[in-house]
């Protein structure tokens, strides 16, 4: 019987050491598992804050830029988990955001799902649709050149009711999310609702009233624009175009000048500038150029819509209040000295 005894209690010895080494073992494959599942595996920096996948990317090219661009540390580990959630067949292009201490699991989940971070595009005042397109080609997968043929394909502006002259009052400066991988025909397409939305029948009725297009308002705010930082004035500035539309009188305005001959850091508009040949030379032609000469901000557009009403026809640089002008409704030339000893609601006080 004690043999007996002595035989169980080995038994159970022998059984108990195996139960610990085969849960020794499992603990040891389980923990590698984890590890290559949820452990710590991208290598995170400020200049590596995101994995950008290109539009068309398949799994092996995703591999190289991985490990190309050194974004994890164990590319064997990344492949496992990659292979057990699918990855392969799931590669969506976009722009991941990378995080201290992601694991394997987070960005193949991130991948997998499509799950990217927006690009906040603020967009602010360009002065060519060169400016546009380099700026849309560094913000977003759109290649700067096809947004730049896009905005210059007269049959592709046609469909949106423009031309290659008039294609950039698409563009309103405001705040805008984007998926990185938009491409230039969704860029165009986003615009074109932005536009719409801004459009309001409040907006166009003022529009009319004014017998302009969306188009000429867009124009007329980018001569405005150009004309002066000073917001209380701007609507004062579109009050003198207006009337000298309504008068049949050329526009002259300098900046329509500088854009033509396409040199933005002119200071002093010369004579040898106003010869300058171009249908944006507004002192060489009558109404306003084909297009805008810049994107316009919303409150200049809305400055333009809401006009002053006044008999001006000529304004100058204020030199008593630099980056303001003084509004006349004639014109005769004074020097500055005098500056203070006339009223300038009556002629326009401008430099001899």
């Amino acid at each position: 019987m004690a043999k007996k005894k002595k035989s169980q209690s080995k038994l159970r010895r022998y059984l108990l050491a195996f139960l610990v080494v085969v849960g020794v073992f499992i603990a040891l494959i389980g923990y590698r598992f984890y590890h290559r599942i949820y452990a710590p595996n991208i290598a995170y920096a400020d200049e590596k804050e995101f994995l950008f996948v290109p539009t068309g990317c398949d799994y092996e090219q995703l591999l190289a830029i991985l490990s190309e661009h050194k974004v994890v540390r164990n590319i064997e580990a990344f492949e496992w988990v990659a292979m057990q959630m699918k990855l392969p067949e799931n590669v969506h292009p976009g722009r991941y955001r990378l995080k201290k201490n992601m694991s394997n699991y987070e960005l193949v989940k991130l991948i997998r799902g499509g799950l990217q971070e927006p690009v906040k595009l603020v967009i602010i005042k360009f002065r060519t649709k060169e400016d546009v397109a380099g700026f849309i080609g560094r913000k977003l997968e759109a290649d700067s050149a096809s947004v730049w043929n896009m905005l210059n394909d007269r049959s592709e502006m046609e469909a949106y009711g423009l031309t290659p002259a008039t294609s950039i009052s698409l563009i309103i400066p405001n705040t805008y999310e984007f998926y990185w991988n938009t491409n230039e025909t969704q860029f165009i397409e986003r615009m074109k609702k932005e536009f719409d939305r801004f459009w309001t029948a409040d907006r166009l009725s003022k529009a009319a009233v004014l017998n302009l297009t969306t188009v000429e308002v867009a124009t007329l705010a980018s001569i405005v624009e150009e004309e002066t930082n000073y917001q209380p004035e701007k609507s004062i500035v579109a009050g003198v175009y207006l009337n000298r539309i309504k008068k049949g009188m050329p526009l002259q305005a300098d900046p329509t000048v500088k854009f033509a001959i396409g040199d933005f850091s002119i200071k002093r508009v010369l004579n040898v500038h106003l010869a300058f040949v171009s249908p944006y030379n507004t002192y060489l032609n009558a109404g306003l150029p084909p297009g805008p000469i810049c994107t316009p901000s919303i409150k200049t557009m809305d400055a333009v819509l809401n006009a002053a009403q006044h008999d001006y026809i000529y304004f100058c640089a204020n030199p008593d209040k630099p980056g303001t002008h003084a509004f006349a409704k004639t014109y005769q030339p004074v020097s500055y000295t005098h500056l203070r000893a006339h009223e300038t609601d009556s002629y326009l006080v401008c430099r001899l």
